[in-house]
């Protein structure tokens, strides 16, 4: 074996696992690893960036997307800090994504280098697995270890500190990967084979079982057998944000999203109706279980997830099954058919029927408004007639988060929408968006934003039309951090305060940068003017004039009583 540096290994470590895009930004530390990058014939892409804040979260969608571990990188200090927001959103959406940060040299610790500060002490709280290497020969178990955390078990982020010395320093430790742990989830686990049978028993003696659906479903490809059981059962199924994309929201037993962020009040009495529940790949938080209200705690319940350490954490359980989605949906499909028959004959399909026709009615009392400023409910009705059916949708928190969870209709089952809803950062949609484009180059990518939080990333349109990016940038505009504001209405008495801000025409920004783009505050012109972007072979930016957040019906049930 050839003799390598620290930096040689390393770009020869991310080979072996497969990658094939790195995001990430220059730093002085960081250049033995650029420079192997430049040498080496590696078949990596790496992808400038305009702060290491936007490449975690390229990371982050990129491996939503492709199931592949996402790898961005960035220099020590400033770099390592802002990093941090999509580590960690990446941790806690289950996302494998790997946070290379270099660091100041091992010999000049303690001395006051510029940038120095202990990074695994920094990352330790955010990630599954972090370490900041010591010593060149520690890079190929290290980058063995990672890998294997982040895609085994719950998937989640990891991060390796290497320090610049240490990345000149020859490597005499053997080079190899074990190539499975290049996709998560790897190595699946499922439950024993009695706990599932009496989980089956207690699912086949309900009347009326409802399942809930979080993002471990579409992680572990189990959305086939989700709709085996489901329609063997004759079970409605609804969805958390994150789970969106379980079923195909026309299957006839999706009732769509639930909880206090895209749930509805007919999604909600799917819930209420439920004298069973099974989650299956959610943690029942806060969100999605509309603080715990929906379903109710008497409610008896079966947990599915890879994580045995979110099961029962919120609600009683009567039946925990400790394993991969797919594997253990198989084998509970295999249970409920010994006794399922009469189930078939179940009233889940008239109740998802009857849940989909209230949420369409209150959904087109504004959905085809012609009242200006342009309501977000018309955005998403055009925003339904003009998209192609894989195009994979990237929302920001705040106003488009509700919208687009309650109301776009995902036909295809899959990671066709994203969000950062663990911890909703502004910020993230335009970033996530190329990340996804990366991953899926063949579909079309769309990022709805907020002007709040087009003002976060701005700078990554030009990151956009460096790379020929096609991606489609909706910023629904309303001149306020909307989500605050509106909470303001809700719950402090309308006293607003730091909210507002200018308004921006984000048309001319995006054109600034060599975007085609689209103004449009006449509903009469949305349409055709989503119409246009959506077959613009390029980037696009289209901004609209949107009704106020605080003045909106948004599914959000704090605001919605």
């Amino acid at each position: 074996m050839n003799e390598m540096t620290g930096a040689e290994a390393l770009v020869r470590g991310l080979q072996a696992y497969g990658v094939r895009h790195i995001f990430g930004l220059c730093g002085d530390t960081s250049l033995p690893f650029y420079d192997a990058l430049a040498r080496l014939d590696h078949g990596m892409t790496h992808v400038l960036t305009r702060d290491e804040r936007c490449a975690a979260y390229m990371a982050d969608a990129y491996a939503r997307v492709t199931g592949k571990v996402g790898v961005c990188e960035g220099p020590s200090g400033g770099g390592a800090t802002y990093i941090l927001p999509g580590v960690v959103e990446a941790n806690e959406s289950s996302s494998p994504v790997l946070a290379i940060t270099s660091d100041v040299s091992v010999t000049s610790r303690g001395r006051y280098p510029l940038t120095e500060l202990d990074q695994t002490a920094l990352f330790r709280p955010l990630t599954k697995w972090n370490r900041t290497l010591d010593r060149a020969d520690e890079i190929p178990g290290s980058l063995r270890a990672a890998f294997k955390a982040m895609t085994t078990g719950k998937p989640g982020a990891a991060h390796l500190g290497v320090p610049y010395d240490i990345m000149k320093q020859p490597v005499g430790a053997e080079m190899w990967a074990q190539p499975e742990h290049g996709s998560a989830p790897a190595w699946r686990v499922q439950p024993e084979t009695s706990a599932v049978e009496a989980a089956a028993k207690a699912i086949l003696a309900a009347r009326n079982p409802v399942f809930i659906c979080g993002g471990g479903v579409v992680i572990a490809d189990a959305m086939e057998e989700l709709s085996r059981i489901a329609l063997l059962l004759g079970a409605p199924v609804c969805t958390t944000v994150s789970g969106k994309g379980s079923l195909a929201e026309d299957h006839p037993l999706c009732a769509g999203v639930v909880g206090s962020n895209g749930g509805v009040p007919a999604t909600r009495a799917v819930v209420d109706g439920a004298d069973l529940v099974v989650f299956v790949g959610c943690r029942a938080g806060s969100t999605s279980t509309e603080h715990w209200r929906a379903p109710a705690t008497t409610i008896p319940i079966v947990h599915i997830d890879a994580d045995p350490m979110v099961i029962a954490a919120n609600y009683p359980t009567a039946y925990g099954l400790v394993g991969d989605a797919k594997l253990t949906l198989q084998m509970l499909e295999k249970a409920l058919s010994v006794g399922a028959s009469p189930r078939a004959a179940g009233n889940g399909r008239a109740i998802v029927a009857k849940a989909r026709a209230d949420k369409r009615r209150a959904f087109e009392l504004n959905a085809f408004s012609d009242e200006a400023p342009i309501r977000p409910e018309r955005i998403i009705r055009e925003l339904n007639a003009v998209l192609p059916r894989d195009a994979v949708i990237v929302a920001d928190p705040g106003t488009p988060c509700p919208y687009v969870s309650a109301y776009y209709e995902i036909l295809e089952a899959g990671r066709y929408f994203i969000t950062n809803r663990a911890h909703g950062a502004l910020g993230y949609a335009l970033a996530g968006a190329i990340g996804a484009s990366f991953g899926r180059p063949a579909t079309r990518s769309v990022a709805i934003m907020g002007d709040g939080s087009f003002g976060f990333t701005v700078g990554e349109i030009e990151t956009i039309v460096r790379h020929d990016i096609p991606v489609m940038m909706i910023v629904i505009a309303n001149g306020s951090f909307g989500w605050i504001k509106a909470s303001q209405r809700a719950g402090y008495d309308k006293r607003y305060f730091s909210v507002d801000f200018t308004r921006t025409d984000h048309a001319r920004v995006a054109e600034a940068y060599g975007v085609k783009a689209f103004k449009v505050s006449d509903p009469a012109d949305l349409g055709k003017t989503l119409r246009a972007a959506a077959d613009h072979s390029g980037p696009v930016l289209v901004d609209i004039a949107a009704q106020p957040l605080e003045e909106a019906a948004a599914p959000v049930s704090q605001w919605m009583g």
